[in-house]
């Protein structure tokens, strides 16, 4: 039997950008549950209760019930958006879940016994090619995660969705193949050294200083002038 998450909201009386703004202006998170054939429902959250829900990890895969003025409706959360600058929740998006209607939702895969992994410990690198698997699933029986089994892989080796631990009675949306969830890659090679240098010795030697210049004729000290003779 699937797990549901307990959400208070509050209802609210009118649509609109308007009517959002000051929903907001209040302190609240205006949100809209749609779906199953009905008319969509608007509501208003605590802010604190969005943020707490998309930081646990598989969040949109995570069943809901959520409970207006006494009365309970079951719901996915579709699609959250955010302030451009604060990051704070601005609108949430539910989709209502209808009994017997499958709905698509992304279920995580946790992987297991990495410690133990052939290929891990021989310094492999697991690449991870899906962290979450779309799929077509009845609301009372999503999955909270399925598990992948890392203990006897080696290098090069992979999980299928075939490999995967919970899927009973569940089909994903890939069906033409049996996709791959992840694979252990060999170790990343560290940088060649700098390429050898080309054959033949390095010149070693400097270069010949140029011939030193050739010597200028010392100048031969001037004679001094002669004395005028005296007169007698």
């Amino acid at each position: 039997m699937a797990t549901y998450t307990t959400i208070e909201a509050e209802a609210r009386a009118r649509a609109g950008k308007g009517a959002a703004r000051a929903t907001r202006r209040a302190g609240k998170v205006p949100a809209v549950i749609y779906g199953a054939r009905q008319t969509p429902e608007l509501i208003a959250l605590d802010p604190r209760l969005v943020v707490r829900e998309i930081h646990h990890a598989g969040w949109r895969s995570r069943l809901y019930e959520v409970k207006v003025d006494g009365a309970t409706t079951r719901a996915l959360i579709r699609d959250v958006q955010f302030h451009p600058v604060t990051d704070r929740p601005e609108h949430v998006d539910f989709q209502r879940l209808a009994p017997g209607e499958k709905v698509r939702v992304a279920v995580n895969v946790q992987f297991l016994n990495e410690g133990i992994s052939p290929g891990l410990k021989r310094g492999g690198v697991l690449n991870v090619v899906r962290h979450a698997v779309d799929c077509l699933v009845d609301p009372d029986h999503v999955p909270a995660h399925f598990e992948a089994d890392l203990a006897t892989l080696d290098i090069n080796d992979n999980v299928r969705w075939s490999d995967l631990r919970g899927t009973e009675g569940i089909r994903p949306v890939i069906i033409d193949r049996d996709f791959v969830i992840a694979t252990v890659a060999p170790p990343t090679k560290a940088a060649e050294p700098a390429a050898e240098a080309a054959s033949g010795a390095p010149a070693t030697a400097t270069a010949a200083a140029p011939a030193a210049a050739a010597k200028t004729p010392a100048k031969a000290p001037a004679k001094a002038a002669a004395k005028p003779a005296g007169k007698k």
